[in-house]
């Protein structure tokens, strides 16, 4: 079996420090999303219930109504941010590399 051609890891410190702040944001955005998603359900459909309850949307409470839906429209929703925000860093994190390299970084 012959050996894939594997990039070695950067050497230049520019590109570590671009690639760590990279994961940094990437982690922090997913655990972020992560904890409201699982918040938005039980807070909003369980805990909060009542209170929202004495409003109505559809001729449904709106306790009952994110109960059965909000949960769903609000991963859906958090599925759209993590695509916008992901797209951003990803473009933002291209354009660091690309501009160190431009800069003659060892590699």
């Amino acid at each position: 079996m012959a050996q894939q051609d594997i990039p070695a890891p950067p050497r230049d410190p520019l590109l570590i420090a671009e690639q760590k702040r990279f994961w940094r944001a990437n982690i922090t955005l997913t655990v972020t999303l992560l904890v409201l998603w699982a918040l938005v359900g039980p807070i909003l459909g369980i805990v909060l219930v009542e209170p929202l309850n004495q409003y109505y949307i559809g001729g449904f409470p709106l306790g009952f109504w994110f109960a059965q839906q909000g949960a769903t429209i609000g991963f859906i929703l958090i599925i759209l941010v993590y695509a916008i925000v992901m797209d951003l860093l990803d473009k933002a994190h291209r354009r660091n590399v690309a501009r160190i390299n431009s800069k003659g970084g060892v590699q």
